[in-house]
């Protein structure tokens, strides 16, 4: 595994319950702020093996990525069960919900 990697495994990992964060600030806080497309790629090939909360990453503009599908709906029920509102078109209000590490607090 990558340094890279590892340090996406970890922020995933730190996001705490009833907060988000976007693919493009994990890749930022990892070392590569133009990485985005490879931490979606890390979140879905290592979120089982890792125990990922991916439901807990959404896009730049605090959309779920999935909107409309099985693991959109998903994502939509586990973000709620921890208290996060879900707007009707699938996204979240990033300034109420969203991490950010460097504080330990919301964005």
């Amino acid at each position: 595994m990558t340094v890279f990697t590892e340090h996406v495994v970890q922020i995933i990992k730190s996001i705490p319950i009833g907060r988000v964060m976007t693919y493009g600030q994990i890749a930022a806080e990892a070392g590569n702020p133009r990485a985005a497309r490879q931490v979606a790629r890390i979140l879905h090939s290592m979120s089982a093996k890792y125990d990922l909360p991916w439901h807990r990453v959404v896009n730049r503009k605090g959309e779920l990525p999935r909107i409309g599908g099985e693991k959109g709906h998903l994502q939509k029920q586990l973000l709620e069960s921890e208290g996060v509102d879900v707007f009707v078109n699938y996204s979240v209000d990033l300034m109420r919900y969203g991490f950010n590490t460097d504080e330990g607090s919301v964005m």
